[in-house]
């Protein structure tokens, strides 16, 4: 990782998710059981875990990111709930069935093979478990989707492979997901390139 990525970055990805902070942690305190959280990054959903949520896994690719994770666990009552594993989503490192709760929240328009990571998360989930997810995705708007793929190349080299224009709902479809909840918006809060988002939950 270069210093951008593991020092710069991280700031602004704090500074612009934060219009996202009700949406998140209304996501984070439906989790229970086991959980993997996807692409944990500087841990900014650990505050929202509830006492239901027995056991947090945070998988991230970025050390400098996990170290910031650590820090602020370190600061919540209970950290030994959570273990931090440097990694990506592409091959999990976790058994079959594994996981009560899986969490991906702002993460797939960033990793490189989508496919495989949402094959990797209905792997480790258990049956009946559920998939808790909240990301930013292509708009349905054809002249604003338009716009999305011709901003992405420069985008995602800022944004450190953040994508603007990615179809995630199909993804976890292909990966054999049944939504039991799906909420489609444009965010009020984010100008609209960023701001069609996805919200809902999964079940394997």
């Amino acid at each position: 990782m270069s210093f951008y990525e593991d020092h710069v970055f991280p700031v602004f990805l704090n500074i612009a998710t934060r219009p996202f902070r009700r949406d998140r942690e209304a996501l984070i305190r439906k989790a229970t059981g086991r959980v993997l959280e996807i692409g944990i990054g500087t841990g900014a959903n650990l505050p929202h875990y509830t006492a239901a949520a027995t056991e947090v896994i945070g998988l991230e690719p970025s050390r400098a990111m996990l170290d910031d994770a650590r820090a602020v666990a370190a600061t919540l009552t209970g950290p030994t709930r959570f273990e931090f594993v440097v990694g990506g989503a592409e091959a999990l490192p976790f058994p079959d069935a594994s996981f009560d709760t899986v969490i991906a929240c702002l993460v797939f328009c960033t990793i490189p093979d989508t496919q495989a990571s949402a094959r990797e998360a209905f792997r480790v989930l258990k049956p009946g478990g559920q998939f808790l997810f909240f990301e930013h995705v292509a708009h349905p708007r054809a002249d604003i989707r338009r716009w999305q793929d011709r901003l992405n190349p420069a985008w995602k080299k800022l944004a450190c492979g953040c994508n603007l224009n990615r179809d995630t709902a199909a993804i976890f479809r292909e990966a054999g997901f049944r939504f039991a909840e799906l909420d489609a918006f444009e965010h009020p809060k984010v100008p609209a390139l960023a701001g069609a988002i996805i919200r809902g939950r999964a079940t394997r």
